[in-house]
């Protein structure tokens, strides 16, 4: 494979930057029919594109060691939906997209996937699937193959179309073939600890363990005591590809600070709120997430898809953007105080520098961010 076991982005282990995905399109490892735009192209990852049909499914599903996705799917269809016209997605309901990209990596190259930022904020569930695989989201090393995304709009109804993008790929290459206790290129505490030394991954000093450990802000950190946001539901359709065109007041309840600085979460309701602490992501990583841990509390929380080479970063320093917080509580109400840690995020070593940068000419609505809802709304 050109480009196999040379030195640079594409010669060393962890997450490949946006001038190694380049070589792997030139490569034909990453395709699509039609090609691959350069603005799908990401400093440390790639949108993908929905295909030309939605077909709405019985219910979720992976399928598995012994079958391919279509296999699975024959089975479980309701009504095939056509997007190249544009089509509503209803809230509450399952949907699987064929994507236009599809797959073709060497051995050495996995990759795994997450929703975009402006996905999460809008509370829609999207999963990759691919086939022969056990897990979401992610694709084994060496993949050859199609590419599908599960679709499931949670609070909002949204309209989609033939092109639009929902989700997005990151790819992690492995120089050794042995199988690590951890991901290639994941970053440990003890390295954690010395990166905000140098450089200040959060303000003041970091909650270091298993992560960065996050705090919610529940202290008004915009004018009028605005805490955050809990989505209304039964509101209208959300195009996903219309930038500004709706009003906050329509999609969104206000939250307001409370006396005793604590929020009730209530079941199943859908919150925006930001942690207490501004991140910073230094160029040679990006970060994300760690998936929902039962040991803090009965609920959800996402950080609004990976944060990226620099955000809430620059000139060498991290004065930091809040990270916007997606949380969901399960089946009981939970009640958040201040200063409570919700969740942890995870840096990934980059195998060098991506080309261009978070924020620099690549149409950032997030960089520097405070509490923000989608690019969809509306925001002074």
């Amino acid at each position: 494979m050109p480009g196999e076991g040379r030195k640079g982005a594409l010669g060393r282990t962890g997450i490949l930057p946006s001038q190694a995905l380049r070589q792997l399109i030139a490569a034909g490892e990453i395709a699509g029919a039609p090609a691959i735009e350069d603005g799908q192209i990401q400093p440390a990852s790639l949108d993908l594109r929905l295909g030309k049909v939605a077909y709405r499914v019985r219910a979720s599903f992976l399928p598995g060691t012994k079958a391919t996705v279509r296999d699975k799917l024959a089975g479980l269809t309701f009504h095939e939906i056509d997007l190249t016209k544009g089509a509503v997605l209803e809230a509450g309901c399952v949907y699987l997209v064929p994507l236009i990209e599809h797959l073709n990596l060497r051995s050495t190259i996995a990759a795994f996937a997450n929703p975009k930022s402006s996905t999460g904020r809008l509370d829609v569930f999207t999963r990759l699937i691919a086939d022969y695989q056990e897990s979401f989201d992610s694709v084994a090393e060496g993949y050859k193959g199609p590419l599908f995304t599960e679709i499931c709009p949670r609070t909002f109804s949204i309209k989609v179309r033939y092109g639009s993008r929902l989700n997005q790929i990151r790819f992690r290459r492995r120089v050794s073939q042995q199988i690590d206790a951890e991901a290639p290129g994941r970053v440990g505490d003890r390295r954690l600890r010395a990166i905000h030394s140098d450089v200040g991954l959060v303000e003041g000093e970091a909650a270091i363990r298993d992560g960065l450990n996050l705090r919610i802000s529940l202290a008004p950190i915009e004018a009028g005591g605005l805490i955050g946001y809990r989505a209304r539901r039964y509101a209208g359709v959300i195009d996903v590809d219309t930038i500004g065109g709706y009003d906050v007041e329509q999609y969104w309840e206000a939250v307001h600070l409370g006396g005793d600085k604590r929020l009730v979460l209530d079941p199943h309701e859908f919150y925006i709120l930001a942690s207490k602490e501004s991140v910073s992501v230094p160029p040679e990583y990006v970060a994300e997430m760690a998936p929902f841990d039962p040991m803090i509390g009965e609920y959800r929380v996402h950080y609004a898809a990976s944060s990226t080479p620099v955000f809430g970063y620059a000139e060498g320093k991290a004065p930091g953007a809040k990270a916007v917080l997606e949380v969901r509580s399960l089946d009981i109400p939970f009640i958040v105080e201040d200063g409570q840690i919700v969740g942890r995020l995870i840096y990934d070593k980059l195998t060098e520098v991506p080309e261009t940068l978070y924020g620099q000419g690549i149409g950032s609505h997030y960089q520097a961010q405070g509490l923000k809802l989608s690019k969809h709304f509306r925001q002074e």
